[in-house]
């Protein structure tokens, strides 16, 4: 059995910036409000004018990440990518990524694992590394949320939080023992499912029941999320996926040395850095900056954390992420 190593990170982000304030201009929300409950300033949102999509942000980000790794694109195995807003219904993104980065004729697998999506993905790629069926693949978390978002004031409660972007790591097959990817953790609850989704479109409901009904007020086709029961559920299963790897690999919580935390609301994951009581140069945060990006949030903070010297060689990296479905999950790194 092989360890797993991530080789290379990168992220983009779309140049638009969208502050509370703006926000304020066509909803009726204000910077205090938004600020006190999510912690969020501003996020990013794509600019139509652009040629951002879901598909050309993970192109960036993935570009960034494998020069990073000292790799070349041919040298890349596999592409995982997670995402909740693909460029099409079908097919995925993965495939997008592997003829835009014109690369050989490898697999493409797409998850779709929402706020959960690259721990996910990332757990999946390892087990690929470990086994020996592949030695560099490339994970990507991407996603549009701007473009179907409900912008008034009857959405405002989930457009507030959410925001563009795109990550990438390369993770690379690595024979030191007790370094890299040391467990994952995979947790789901299907029975809280509709506490956060969208309903719309599906096949239960299709494409000739759309065009009869043809209804405008319809909010099925936007975001739901019940606030209140998320919160309490996300801080719960945050822990217990946190505990369960360090628990797995014999550490304790005094071991870690930086948690990256989904970005889906900065009161969560200030609730979890009390509970660990870890210090804040332990916890890395940057929902401020770009909101909720789902399955690219992790990644964003990772590359962003690194970049900026917060992680260092042998240091213990924790990432932990919870989401619809539910779903949630920890990553345990000896980077």
């Amino acid at each position: 059995m092989y360890n797993s190593k991530i080789s290379g990170l990168g992220y983009y982000v779309p140049d638009n910036i969208v502050t509370n304030n703006d926000l304020s201009k066509i909803m009726d929300t204000t910077d205090e409000w938004i600020q006190e409950r999510t912690g969020i300033k501003e996020r990013r949102w794509i600019d139509p004018k652009t040629d951002d999509t879901t598909s050309t942000m993970a192109v960036k980000a993935s570009k960034i990440a494998i020069e990073r790794s000292g790799l070349k694109k041919n040298d890349i195995d596999f592409i995982i990518f997670a995402t909740l807003s693909p460029d099409m219904y079908f097919p995925g993104g993965g495939v997008r990524v592997q003829d835009m980065l014109e690369m050989p004729t490898i697999g493409a697998l797409d998850v779709r694992n929402q706020c959960s999506g690259f721990v996910y993905a990332l757990s999946v790629a390892d087990q690929f590394i470990k086994t020996g069926m592949y030695k560099n693949i490339l994970v990507i978390g991407s996603e549009n949320h701007s473009g179907g978002l409900d912008k008034s004031t009857r959405g405002r409660g989930v457009t507030v939080i959410f925001g563009d972007g795109a990550g990438a790591a390369v993770l690379s097959r690595c024979e030191q023992k007790g370094k890299g990817i040391l467990s994952s953790h995979l947790y789901s609850e299907g029975k809280h499912a509709r506490e956060l989704m969208m309903d719309g479109p599906h096949t239960g409901r299709w494409i000739p029941e759309i065009l009869k009904e043809n209804d405008p007020n319809d909010e099925s086709y936007y975001p739901y999320m019940n606030g209140p029961f998320v919160f309490k559920h996300a801080v719960t299963r945050f822990s217990e996926a946190i505990v369960d790897g360090l628990e797995a690999n014999n550490l304790k919580s005094e071991n870690i040395d930086v948690l990256i935390p989904h970005q889906a609301n900065l009161r969560i994951a200030q609730f979890i850095q009390r509970k660990f009581k870890l210090s804040d140069d332990k916890v890395y945060n940057n929902i401020m900056n770009y909101g909720n990006t789902t399955a690219a949030s992790i990644i964003i903070a990772l590359t962003e954390a690194w970049e900026k010297g917060k992680i260092k060689e042998n240091d213990l990296v924790v990432l932990a992420a919870f989401g619809a479905g539910f779903t949630w999950g920890s990553v345990i790194i000896r980077w």
